[in-house]
C-alpha cells in the first residue's frame, strides 16, 4: 500500500496471507485460532526484528569439536528490551516474539479496553516500572531502550496510540508495534503518534471499521475467539 506512512510495514509473505485467510473464517476453531495467531506473530515478528535489531559480538566460545568461534547476540541487548502485550489478546503473541529473541526479556503488561460508546481507550492496568535505579534503590528497573508492543488488532488505532504514549512517558527510546491485522486508518494513527520513534509491522491491512469499531471483514473479536468467551 503505497499511500501508507513510511514507518508502516504490511507483510507481503504469501504463506502469511494464506494463514490470515484461514484465521478470518468463522469456522476456524479456537485451538486453530490460537495456532494461527502464534504462527502469524512469528512471521510478523521475524520481519520486524530483522529491521529493528542488529547483531553484536558477545565474546568467544568453543564448538563441540573444540574450535573457537565468536558468539553473537543482539543490539540492543535483551536486558534493554521489553515485550509489552496489550491485555488480553496481546498475550497470545508473547510466546512467538519471545522465541525469536536469543534470551528472555522483561514482559510488561498494559491493560486497555475501548469504551463502548466513544470507542476511546481506557487504561485499567499498567505494570511499567516507572522508577529508575538510584543509590538508595539500586534494584529499580529503568525504561527499556526498545519496547515491542504486541496486539493482534489495530482497528481505529486509539488503543495503539495510548500504549505508545504510556511507553514514551516511561522513557523508551524506540518502539516496535507488531499486529496480525490493521486498518488503513489504524495504521496511520499509530504511525503518526510518534513518527520518529515507532515502526509498525502488521500481517495484513483492511480498509475500514464498522459502526461498532470492528474491522471489515476483519477477524471478529479475536480475544473472544482466542479464549472461548463468545456470546458473553
Amino acid at each position: 500500500m503505497a499511500s501508507l506512512p513510511k514507518n508502516a510495514h504490511v507483510s507481503q509473505h504469501p504463506c502469511l496471507q494464506a494463514k490470515l485467510s484461514q484465521l478470518r473464517s468463522a469456522g476456524t476453531s479456537s485451538r486453530d485460532v490460537q495456532t494461527l495467531v502464534h504462527e502469524i506473530a512469528l512471521m510478523v515478528g521475524y520481519e520486524a526484528l530483522a529491521s529493528g535489531l542488529a547483531s553484536q559480538d558477545d565474546g568467544t566460545d568453543k564448538s563441540p569439536l573444540g574450535y573457537s568461534y565468536t558468539r553473537t547476540t543482539v543490539q540492543p541487548a535483551p536486558s534493554r528490551i521489553s515485550l509489552v502485550p496489550i491485555l488480553r489478546s496481546g498475550l497470545s503473541m508473547v510466546p512467538a516474539l519471545s522465541s525469536l529473541l536469543p534470551t528472555p526479556v522483561a514482559v510488561h503488561h498494559l491493560g486497555l479496553y475501548r469504551e463502548k460508546s466513544t470507542l476511546q481507550p481506557v487504561e485499567y492496568y499498567n505494570n511499567l516500572p516507572y522508577h529508575s535505579p538510584t543509590a538508595s534503590n539500586p534494584a529499580a528497573v529503568g525504561p527499556a531502550e526498545l519496547a515491542i508492543i504486541v496486539d493482534p488488532i489495530i482497528a481505529t488505532g486509539a488503543t495503539s496510540c495510548a500504549a505508545i504514549d504510556s511507553l514514551k512517558d516511561w522513557g523508551v527510546k524506540r518502539i516496535i508495534l507488531c499486529a496480525v491485522l490493521a486498518t488503513k486508518q489504524g495504521l496511520e494513527q499509530a504511525c503518526s503518534e510518534w513518527p520518529e520513534g515507532v515502526e509498525v509491522y502488521v500481517g495484513g491491512c483492511d480498509e475500514e471499521v464498522d459502526e461498532k469499531g470492528m474491522i471489515k471483514p476483519g477477524l471478529g473479536d479475536i480475544g473472544d475467539r482466542l479464549y472461548l468467551t463468545l456470546g458473553k
